[in-house]
């Protein structure tokens, strides 16, 4: 949101002394003279912000994953594009959307502005949507009352933030029209809890479901914080094979 807002400023500083130069200080210079160096970086850059600003605003925005909440999904280094018109056109900065298009569906993976702190950007799965009774118990999910399908795949290991071997099993979960794998350490211990989620919110959970702070913890996600849906993954230093993957 920041970067939004910064990127906005440059816009309209660099379209305002492009605009006055047209208008009023161009007519006052010698013919054929140069343009002074502020005036020739404006009209040099402020296409070029435009372009990038409407591009991230309205289309496709990059973000990086940084932490291993949505393990085995994402991993901490993808950098993801997230579709910005999926959920609606959205007003630059105040997120109020003004052309709605579609609302997020149960199985998405989309980015939203933290609510405890909307400065910061967080992505999660779509697990409940506006008037569902949630319920995580003993490592299984409920939603309305009906136990979703998990099957076992495999073992799956993975180094923490702390460098600590972690011991995980892998399930995959169908979650409305979406299968996807999701981790579950056995012996360790999550927030688990029932939960109606309200009008216009949305109840988000990470894949790895014993490592992520989600809305078992903070709460639901408003219409007015999301951001848009994660669709691809365009680079990974780490691991090139995961380059031009599709996120389901």
């Amino acid at each position: 949101m920041m970067f939004a807002f910064f990127m906005l400023v440059v816009l309209l500083v660099t379209g305002s002394i492009w605009l006055l130069d047209k208008l009023v200080l161009r007519k006052n210079r010698a013919p054929n003279s140069p343009d002074p160096m502020l005036v020739e970086y404006s009209k040099s850059f402020f296409p070029v912000i435009l372009a990038v600003f409407l591009i991230r605003s309205f289309i496709a925005e990059p973000f990086k994953i940084p932490s291993g909440s949505m393990m085995p999904t994402l991993l901490a280094g993808d950098f993801i594009l997230v579709n910005k018109f999926t959920y609606g056109l959205r007003v630059p900065i105040l997120n109020n959307t003004f052309i709605e298009i579609s609302r997020p569906k149960r199985g998405d993976v989309f980015v939203f502005h933290y609510p405890p702190d909307p400065s910061i950007d967080y992505i999660k799965r779509v697990v409940g949507l506006p008037g569902d009774k949630v319920l995580y118990q003993d490592k299984q999910l409920f939603i309305n009352g009906q136990k979703l399908d998990m099957g076992y795949i495999d073992d799956y290991a993975y180094e923490s933030a702390g460098l600590n071997q972690v011991h995980a099993k892998r399930f995959k979960e169908q979650l409305g029209d979406v299968k996807h794998d999701l981790l579950i350490e056995e012996n360790s211990m999550s927030r688990e809890g029932a939960f109606e989620v309200p009008k216009g919110h949305y109840f988000a959970m990470g894949d790895n479901r014993d490592n992520s702070r989600d809305s078992r913890y903070w709460g639901f996600v408003p219409e007015q914080n999301l951001v848009g849906k994660a669709f691809f993954i365009w680079w990974n230093f780490d691991q090139f094979k995961r380059i031009g993957t599709s996120i389901h």
